[in-house]
């Protein structure tokens, strides 16, 4: 085999696993369903072929038989007597004993039309019957009648025509167990369908409150539910949540305590230097002890990144026209194309300050920067595009190092410590999204943010 058609096999070998694949059920609910629902289906299957393969057939074709001898019988007795007396007795006889009604059309013929059963079963066993028992030609109908098979034979005397009894041609009990065994596949798919509910509804409520932490938001009345292991998933999950919201506030309340503990030395530095005569080398000094005050707040809002703020919904458009507004009362050039009524859910301060730190930043290293807001399918897409120099890819991801000053770098000016971007994508990604860097179309960098929309639960 060639290695071309060796990449045509395997190519046709991945996308038929893929199709298969995209048919299956993609959630847990689905999947445990199908696991409860296809070997009963399978099972089912496997009784009703062995139903009909072993009992109901075999009955219907010893049925059939009977009264395809009977009715032959009665063909050969009026064909080697065919008087008019021997037809009656024949036709008692037929009525009293064997249960079937015979009449005798002396200028009648055998249809030419067929009409077959819906079961095909049922009209091959008793043709196969007829053809064993009888050599005249016959015609036979088991749809006309619903409780009667018409079995009509030629003969030289004219047309004979039975009217049989349907439960004496077919085992008519047939139709009452498959009944039974489809409702009992039903009524076991819907008890299953209640069960996996139940099971499935405290693993999605563990998502849900997993997934809303995760962007910083609060899930009310969430406590552990359902069984054995998802509640103690649910109980480390409360753990955790608690270690890192105790870990958080430990955090803020320290870089809180050292905060104020250095401003107040620096506050003593920068009146003693107030007091001092203009020597040279102070105002270099208080420019030092400004930039230190500068850094403390810096540090000490990456660590808080308003996380005691309640989250709800914000409205994107109206946050990015704010920001837009601030930057030109700065001076700087801002075009804008962002769609109404972008919307997400979330922490309205933090995404302001996430979306004003990407236009400062863009601001600060471009004269034209360009704005684009727009909705795709589940997510709001914000892009801050400018002219300035840009970022190298290689060192992009460092861009967002928090703390980092690069020298050749815009992440950061001389008066800024390394954070804009850093708080800009926690920010984001505490809401579900993130922030990518490139190239801009305008030749400087493209920094895109995308935000999730809310999920409701």
């Amino acid at each position: 085999m060639s290695i071309k058609n060796k990449y045509t096999t395997l190519r046709h070998r991945i996308f038929k696993r893929r199709r298969l694949r995209d048919f299956t059920p993609k959630g847990l609910f689905g999947r445990s369903l199908l696991i409860i629902a296809l070997p009963v289906a399978l099972m089912q299957i496997a009784v009703l072929w062995m139903f009909f393969d072993s009992q109901w057939e075999t009955v219907t074709t010893r049925l059939s038989e009977g009264v395809a001898g009977d009715v032959a019988v009665i063909v050969t007795q009026y064909q080697q007597n065919p008087g008019t007396e021997n037809f009656a007795n024949l036709s008692q006889l037929a009525q009293e004993k064997m249960h079937l009604s015979v009449v005798l059309q002396p200028d009648g013929a055998l249809p030419t039309s067929l009409r077959s059963s819906i079961f095909s079963v049922l009209d091959r066993t008793l043709r196969g019957a007829l053809d064993n028992k009888l050599e005249a030609p016959f015609w036979f109908d088991t749809t006309r009648y619903p409780a009667y098979v018409d079995i009509r034979v030629q003969t030289k005397a004219g047309l004979l025509r039975f009217i049989a009894p349907r439960d004496k041609v077919f085992s008519t009990s047939g139709h009452i167990f498959v009944f039974w065994l489809i409702a009992a596949t039903f009524i076991q798919t819907g008890i299953a369908i209640i069960f996996i509910r139940n099971q499935v509804k405290p693993i999605q409520r563990l998502a849900n409150a997993t997934d809303r932490f995760g962007k910083g938001q609060d899930y009310p009345g969430f406590s552990p539910s359902g069984a054995r292991e998802v509640r103690q998933a649910a109980s480390a999950f409360l753990e955790m949540r608690n270690r890192i919201v105790r870990f958080v506030e430990q955090r803020t309340a320290m870089l809180a305590g050292v905060s104020h503990d250095l401003r107040t030395p620096l506050t003593r530095l920068k009146l003693q230097l107030a007091l001092m005569d203009n020597h040279t080398g102070i105002g270099d000094a208080l420019q030092d002890i400004k930039e230190m005050e500068h850094m403390l707040d810096g540090y000490l809002s990456f660590a808080r990144n308003e996380a005691e703020e309640d989250s709800g919904f914000v409205d994107v458009s109206a946050l990015i026209t704010h920001c837009a507004q601030n930057a030109r009362r700065g001076g700087a050039q801002i075009e804008l194309q962002i769609e109404k009524n972008l919307g997400v859910s979330g922490r309205q301060d933090a995404l302001r300050r996430c979306l004003g730190n990407l236009i400062d930043n863009a601001v600060c290293y471009g004269e034209t920067v360009c704005i684009t807001a727009y909705h795709d399918k589940t997510s709001v897409i914000v892009l801050v595009e400018d002219d300035g120099p840009g970022i190298e890819d290689h060192l992009v991801e460092e861009a967002f190092q928090p703390f980092n000053r690069l020298d050749p770098s815009r992440n950061l000016n001389s008066e800024g410590v390394g954070l804009g971007l850093s708080i800009a994508r926690d920010t984001a990604r505490a809401h579900g999204g993130d922030i990518s860097l490139g190239r801009s179309k305008i030749g400087g960098l493209r920094a895109l943010l995308h935000l999730p929309e809310d999920v409701q639960d």
